[in-house]
């Protein structure tokens, strides 16, 4: 528990599984940050399941974040975080109120990123203002790259038969889970009561979990906020649908081009040695199907209603990736290449002509049509369901764009606009108070509903009706564009 209970105490502490924590209080809330919540994943241990973290001795001070997992430098990305960065990043910061009358909901945030880069230490995911409106957040750190989703003809070599293995970052965010499940009460958290919620990659990570047996109860509430729902994970030792190689053909690949044949060479190479070249996330570098874990593709899993079956708040931004045209030389681009003359005429007229085509179907394709075939799955699955759009677009974005681009909401969910990249308004800040809101509420009770916000309302009882967060404020709706959504199952479902 946390002690002493004197919310004034600048230096509370808390008691985990492996000792005591001194944090920091302020604003009515506790912070605890830099948490070990498993072994370092170095040397020897590298691309192996994480340990559960060691007990130490007297006080551990929980003041500062700990450091970012391996990854290219930031460019300006505020989901990123402050350096260093190390292989030595298992960690986890907590926010809970300092004032609390009985165990309080757990919000455990999934950073995005392409599995490439970010951290649960940037200041966009500071968990302090959520915290006060009654839950306890947990933002994690989990390995990325080829050094969290990775295989190699010698690993699987070394390996015991049935040890989960390439889905290291999935690993290590099922550990934190793991640990927050044992510790919540440390913090006034109800471990019976725990959401997670992720964005981009993030979401992928949550919609992967909802799928797998290793995370089963361990979480009671989901939200995916533009967390794909298509794509397709690359099998350890057999090639993809697509027909691209297989993990370890991938991973057998890349040693060679540094002479390395053995499990111990490979842990020899350098850690930033393995950003170069970069991993493809969409291309089938760091999605995996790897047999234990993940046994199937989320889309399946979901249609076959073998999900975990929790209340689930899904959805996309208004314009996810508006700078990027089907034209263009990359996998997204590659997405409308098996298009019959005749679907590629209808899509065409759909989209109003080339113009509309170029600026919206590669959104439609990743994110818009996949966000409702999995909200229409899950709902007919009878569960709790919640589709949302994100079209806020604050008047001070310098980006031309007609909406709101990826990953613009973040800062929303958060209530933490200080962090956005661009200066806000009034209006933002309302929008902000409006999202986290539903989030919070949604984190208590599975329901984002209350008070006197707008109704959201249900999948399954008011089918393909959504939330869209605007200017003006959340806007009750049938989903925008569904003849553009209809043409793109209608092709997925031909495609495939």
């Amino acid at each position: 528990m946390i002690s002493p209970a004197d919310p004034a105490d600048p230096n509370p502490r808390a008691t985990v599984e492996q000792g005591v924590l001194v944090g920091r209080g302020a604003e009515g809330v506790l912070s605890f940050r830099g948490v070990p919540y498993a072994r370092p994943p170095v040397g020897e241990w590298r691309w192996r399941q994480p340990r559960p973290a060691l007990p130490w001795s007297g006080e551990r001070d929980a003041g500062q974040v700990g450091a970012i997992c391996i990854q290219p430098p930031a460019n300006g990305d505020n989901g990123v975080g402050p350096l260093p960065m190390s292989e030595d990043c298992l960690t986890l910061n907590v926010w809970a109120p300092a004032e609390r009358e009985e165990p309080l909901p757990v919000m455990v945030w999934i950073h995005g990123g392409g599995l490439n880069n970010g951290s649960g230490t940037a200041a966009l995911y500071d968990g302090r203002n959520l915290a006060k409106r009654g839950v306890v957040v947990v933002t994690i750190n989990y390995r990325l790259g080829r050094l969290g989703f990775f295989d190699h003809p010698a690993l699987a070599a070394e390996r015991e038969a049935g040890e989960p293995a390439a889905n290291y970052g999935l690993m290590d965010v099922i550990a934190a889970l793991q640990w927050v499940r044992d510790n919540a009460a440390a913090f006034g958290g109800d471990a019976d009561n725990v959401t997670i919620f992720g964005e981009s990659a993030g979401g992928a990570l949550v919609t992967r979990l909802m799928i797998s047996p290793e995370a089963r109860g361990l979480f009671h509430r989901a939200a995916v906020q533009s967390g794909l729902g298509r794509d397709e994970g690359t099998p350890l030792d057999s090639a993809r649908r697509d027909g691209g190689p297989s993990m370890r053909a991938r991973g057998e690949a890349f040693g060679m081009a540094y002479g390395a044949r053995t499990a111990e060479a490979l842990r020899a190479i350098p850690a930033e040695a393995f950003l170069r070249p970069a991993p493809s996330f969409y291309g089938g570098d760091l999605l995996v199907r790897d047999g234990t874990l993940i046994t199937e593709d989320v889309e399946a899993a979901f249609a076959g209603g073998r999900e975990a079956p929790v209340p689930l708040i899904i959805g996309t931004n208004s314009a996810e990736f508006w700078w990027m045209k089907p034209s263009d030389l990359s996998l997204y681009g590659a997405l409308d290449d098996a298009m019959t003359s005749d679907e590629r005429a209808a899509f065409l007229k759909a989209y109003g002509g080339p113009s509309g085509y170029d600026q919206f179907v590669l959104s439609d394709l990743v994110f818009n049509e996949p966000a409702r075939r999995l909200a229409r799955l899950h709902a007919r699955n009878g569960h709790p369901t919640y589709l949302y759009r994100f079209d806020v677009v604050s008047a001070a974005m310098p980006e031309p764009h007609d909406g709101a681009t990826h990953a613009s909401e973040r800062q929303y969910v958060f209530d933490n606009l200080t962090a956005s990249p661009w200066p806000t308004a009034a209006m933002d800040q309302r929008a902000a108070d409006q999202m986290a809101g539903y989030w919070t509420t949604f984190a208590a009770t599975g329901d984002p509903n209350g008070g006197m916000r707008q109704v959201w309302p249900d999948f399954g009882a008011d089918p393909d009706r959504l939330l869209d967060f605007t200017n003006d404020g959340p806007v009750a709706k049938a989903v925008p564009f569904g003849e553009r959504l209809d043409l793109i199952e209608a092709f997925y479902n031909r495609a495939r």
